[in-house]
Parts: C-alpha cells; structure tokens; sequence
C-alpha cells in the first residue's frame, strides 16, 4: 500500500512538470505586440514664457500583435498629450505628441508622460524638459496731465 501511495504520487508530480513545461512554450509563442520608440525624452533647451512647446516621439510596434495604447496621461495639468487611437499593426507606426503650456511658469520643468499599452512591459515613460524665460512685464503708458 505505501509503494501505491508513492508510486501515485511520483506519477502526479511527473504529470504537473511535464503539463507546466508544454504551458512554458505556448506561451512564449503567442502573439505580442512591443513598442519601440525612437527616442524616449526631448530638451527644449530654453523658450520664451507663454509658448506651446510641442514634441512628437514616434514609436514602431515591432511585435507580432496589434499595439494599443490603453492610456497616456502627463505627469501635471501644463502638458496635453495627444497620440494614435487605433491599434497599430505589427511593423506599422504611431505617435504620441507632448504640448507643454509654459504659459506663468518661468524656470527650469521636467515633465513625465505615462504610455499604457498591451505590449510588452505595459507601461514607457517620455519625458520632456526645458528651461523657460520669464516674460518681460508688459509696459504700462504714462499719462502725463498738461
């Protein structure tokens, strides 16, 4: 009864590796999609206060599977986002374009832009930075009474 018992449970175990291993492989060759940007940050350098500085990274869905982006969301409410609504087939291209407001923000900004996608990782990071100059303050006319 004990060499049964034993027996059995050699068997099972056999019978899991073997079932995790076949699970191994199919997995490894499902379709995926994979974003490959060309470039992951941009400098501005330096920009004069009120400008709408604007970027657009371009990135390859270099996988086997449809890319889509689920979501890509700026780090504060100065940056909008815009970027390709539809899926993006394997080997094809898209964008995501960053516009930063530098509208009353004079100094130096750094800026992350979030891209949430069914790819490979899930998630990329962008990031956008700069230097703004202060405008100078609007000149007031002087009347001057006779």
């Amino acid at each position: 009864m004990k060499n049964l018992i034993i027996l059995t449970a050699i068997l099972f175990g056999l019978n899991a590796t073997s079932y995790a291993q076949t699970e191994k492989v199919t997995l490894s060759t499902e379709a995926q999609a994979k974003i490959s940007l060309e470039k992951k940050s941009h400098d501005f350098g330096t920009i004069e206060e009120g400008v709408q500085a604007t970027v657009t990274f371009t990135f390859k869905n270099t996988g086997n599977a449809p890319l889509i982006l689920n979501s890509v969301k700026a780090s504060c409410g100065c940056t909008t986002p815009k970027w390709t609504k539809e899926p993006i087939a394997p080997g094809s291209e898209g964008q995501v374009t960053a516009i930063y407001n530098s509208k009353g923000r004079p100094g130096n900004f750094s800026k992350t832009i979030t891209i949430k996608h069914n790819g490979v990782g899930g998630t990329e990071f962008l990031t956008i930075r700069g230097v703004v100059n202060k405008a100078p303050a609007p000149v007031t006319p002087t009347v001057v009474a006779p």
